[in-house]
């Protein structure tokens, strides 16, 4: 049967079986080398009321920090938020890493 990738879409090097994680989104369960991860960081308080907030600060040039968050996704998630696409044959031997979108 042929190979449609060259790792079989897991991240395992020499080992036999990998721990399983829950997807965030669905919550099925994924091999952790398998799954998509991704690490988040945004204000602890919303945009909206960041304005608020600063203005209501005492000091001024206080910052607000950041809530720092590891999302896992099942390859299904990952593939309907656009986190990872299907590609051609030919392009799947490519091995780098795609484009990082930055936003702001």
């Amino acid at each position: 049967m042929p190979k449609k990738r060259r790792n079989g879409g897991k991240d395992r090097k020499n080992r036999g079986i990998t721990q399983n994680v829950r997807c965030t989104n669905c919550f099925r369960c994924v091999p952790k080398d398998k799954a998509v991860r991704r690490s988040t960081s945004r204000p602890i308080a919303d945009y909206a009321v960041l304005k608020d907030v600063t203005d209501a600060c005492a000091y001024n040039d206080y910052t607000l920090p950041l809530v720092y968050n590891k999302v896992q996704y099942c390859v299904s998630c990952a593939v309907h938020y656009k986190l990872v696409r299907s590609r051609e044959k030919n392009a799947r031997k490519e091995r780098a890493p795609g484009l990082k979108l930055r936003r702001g």
